[in-house]
């Protein structure tokens, strides 16, 4: 191997991972994550404009955080933002075992007449975040819902955790300038006796808190994206102080969208005969798009009735 083929090894080895960590003495814990080859993938799928690209880079990494702090591996964690009058009409990113996917509904019109990078409220207009949990095991479903509000992304999402959570967080995300390299930092603060209903009463400015929430703000942008700085690496630069951190198992991710023709066969088998005939083509075919891989599924009439 060579010696340009080792270094891309080296950086891909750093990229489509989650790390999970705890710091006991300051009852925080959090995730890093950084996508590089997945954003690839998903992107190439649809070629959208880079202000598109760079907000959906960061709505991925936003899942990937939140996906892998889920503690069932069946379950499933949804990211959508609705709005009124933005640019954007629907973003929605889902997690699922470690694989991702996720797209944009937009007017490329509209953001054909922004001349400058468009600001949140540019993209999304008046619209709403929410974030939903599907539980495999015990069947529950969770969601929480808030106003998109903020200078960005990361801003919304900490919105969320102090609106419906009521927990301290602190979340960043960030891009580089090709688009397709994004990392972001999740990080939280449970005191002991504040879980379940009882976070209600978490202190926003308990002092532990403060403490972490400090350091952890004076993370780089840079270092977020960067494939040559391992996640490792970057927790202990914001941590070392600490007594101790606790570093948990780092979580692969990877592009993946659960549609194939099985599963739509059978989703339009479940139409009654005269609501089927009602889709079908000329050519006698039933077909469906996937939104999330870009790709068209022509199901056969003859076939479903069959």
């Amino acid at each position: 191997m060579t010696s340009e083929h080792s270094s891309e090894a080296a950086l891909a080895a750093h990229l489509d991972e989650a790390v999970g960590f705890t710091i006991p003495g300051r009852h925080a814990r959090g995730r890093l994550v950084r996508l590089g080859p997945l954003l690839d993938e998903v992107l190439s799928a649809h070629a959208y404009p880079a202000p598109i690209a760079r907000i959906l880079s960061e709505a991925l990494t936003l899942t990937a955080l939140l996906g892998a702090m889920l503690k069932d591996a069946g379950g499933q964690l949804t990211v959508q933002a609705q709005t009124e009058a933005g640019i954007i009409d629907l973003l929605v990113c889902d997690y699922k075992g470690g694989e991702l996917r996720g797209y944009v509904r937009f007017d490329k019109e509209r953001l054909a007449e922004v001349h400058s990078l468009p600001t949140l409220f540019a993209l999304f207009g008046k619209g709403y975040l929410a974030i939903t949990f599907d539980q495999a095991v015990s069947g529950e479903r969770y969601q929480g819902i808030v106003p998109l509000e903020g200078e960005s992304l990361a801003e919304a999402a900490q919105s969320y955790f102090s609106q419906s959570e009521q927990i301290p967080s602190l979340v960043r995300l960030a891009v580089d300038d090709t688009g397709h390299i994004a990392g972001g930092i999740l990080i939280q603060h449970l005191p002991d006796g504040e879980e379940g209903r009882e976070r209600l009463h978490t202190r926003l400015d308990h002092p532990e808190w403060e403490h972490v929430r400090v350091l952890a703000e004076t993370i780089k942008a840079n270092e977020l994206f960067d494939p040559a700085l391992p996640l490792e690496t970057l927790l202990w630069r914001l941590f070392h102080e600490e007594e101790e951190i606790r570093v948990l198992a780092t979580v692969p991710l990877s592009k993946g969208c659960r549609c194939n023709f099985d599963y739509i066969r059978g989703v339009i088998a479940r139409f009654g005969e005269e609501e089927r005939r009602d889709m079908v083509d000329s050519d006698g075919f039933i077909s469906v798009d996937c939104e999330f891989c870009s790709r068209a599924f022509p199901i056969s009439a003859s076939d479903l009735d069959a």
